[in-house]
């Protein structure tokens, strides 16, 4: 492909990172938004989780969907519609709250999904794609970097808003039955109002600006890629095991971090702290995850292959795994939240060596990819299951065959039907 001026290739980055750092403060928030809608809408842990099922379930449905719009708009105009859908499912929250529906509150957080599989089916490989794929690593790491800031305000703001007064409240609900309990749970629903209008609100100014955004067009089937593996001559997707073995790892990989990350302030619970306080540890899972971002930018590509570093975070993924089973309390804890900075180089890694020599299917190629997202909607719910039959420490037993999968493909997984 041809490369970007300095100044223009600055600007885009610039640019995607902006949009990255929105995927973030919509998608962390669900780990807030679990323990609030289990309170707010009397449900189980199993019932909870399909907060996640609801979000992440999207990227499976809309992803094929997503890569049609993008043939048919490009990535700019593509991006822009995904803004626009994720204001819409920001404002279903507002009769969602109204109501006290969970069913509600479900369709927005699955039309937000909607949203941002449009975006990220664009921005990923759009930054995989923007510059040399050896260092596409580092520049994933570094949008990695402005999604996570921004899950970590949301979080934070998101729970001076809803928990603000944590104990006080649920001691009141504990006591109330009929419809005084009914009052007071409608009141703590309509908390969420506020912050997502507001919400909803940015993300359709933001739907109009990016089309103002000086973002040049990338054509991938312009890319140098198409000589490292001849894609030319493919026919199909289907031609690229290395690909459909990639879609797997990133369902074992967005599992895994949304199980660590979301599960975090129900466990929290179960380890003894009030909700006020595990509400808060998702924070502390995405500044594992910044801090492992600036590492990955300062050794990848020079010190360490994209290829060597998933290997080295899945192996920490296990251990912090069984430390995490096998202690109790605040280290236990502490080992859950290590877990995302086991995670955090796992996306960045995938991407390119998925992506690697497909040409003119990466846009077919990146759907694919994030349908496996879907991982992020049927494990979570893998877990609740596990946690209601046993208890929520033990459920964590399902993060280790997710990380000997993401192991393989690794070691060997991405090699496959290639010819180098």
């Amino acid at each position: 492909m041809t490369q970007s001026r300095p100044s223009s290739y600055l600007m885009s980055i610039t640019i995607i990172g902006v949009l990255f750092f929105i995927f973030g403060f919509a998608t962390w928030l669900n780990s807030v938004l679990i323990p609030f809608l289990k309170q707010a809408c009397e449900l189980t842990d199993s019932q909870a989780y399909f907060v996640t099922f609801a979000f992440y379930i999207s990227y499976f449905v809309m992803a094929i969907p997503s890569s049609y719009i993008l043939e048919k708009t490009g990535f700019i105009k593509g991006m822009s519609i995904g803004l626009a859908a994720m204001a819409v499912g920001s404002l279903i929250f507002i009769p969602a709250a109204q109501a006290r529906s969970y069913p509600l509150f479900l369709l927005g957080l699955f039309a937000q999904g909607t949203g941002l599989t449009l975006l990220q089916t664009a921005s990923n490989p759009y930054a995989t794609i923007l510059g040399p794929i050896e260092s596409a690593a580092k520049r994933i790491s570094i949008m990695g970097i402005c999604n996570k800031v921004a899950g970590m305000i949301g979080i934070y703001v998101l729970v001076k808003l809803l928990f603000s007064d944590t104990a006080e409240m649920s001691e009141r609900i504990q006591s109330l039955t009929g419809s005084e309990l009914a009052l007071q749970l409608d009141a703590l629903a309509s908390r969420v109002i506020a912050p997502y209008t507001v919400m909803a609100i940015i993300l359709f100014g933001l739907s109009i600006l990016i089309l103002k955004a000086p973002l040049p067009e990338i054509n991938p089937e312009s890319s140098d890629t198409d000589s490292k593996a001849g894609s030319q001559n493919k026919e199909s997707i289907f031609a690229f095991p290395h690909l459909i073995l990639g879609v797997i790892c990133i369902f074992m990989y967005v599992g895994a971090e949304v199980i660590a990350i979301d599960t975090i302030g129900l466990y929290g619970q179960y380890q003894g702290f009030d909700l006020d306080t595990s509400s808060r540890f998702g924070i502390y899972s995405l500044i594992a995850l910044v801090a492992c971002y600036v590492l990955g930018i300062l050794v990848m590509p020079k010190y360490i292959s994209q290829k060597n570093a998933l290997i080295v975070s899945t192996v920490l993924g296990m251990v912090f795994t069984f430390c995490a089973l096998l202690t109790n309390g605040g280290v236990s804890i502490a080992f859950v939240v290590l877990l995302s900075f086991a995670n955090t180089l796992m996306w960045p890694c995938i991407w390119p060596l998925s992506l690697d020599g497909l040409g003119k299917f990466t846009k077919t190629g990146s759907a694919l990819l994030i349908m496996g997202i879907a991982g992020g909607a049927l494990l979570p719910l893998a877990y609740g299951y596990l946690s209601d039959i046993t208890n929520r420490q033990t459920a964590y037993m399902i993060m280790i065959p997710l990380y000997l999968y993401i192991l393989y493909y690794a070691t060997k997984g991405h090699r496959v039907g290639k010819t180098v």
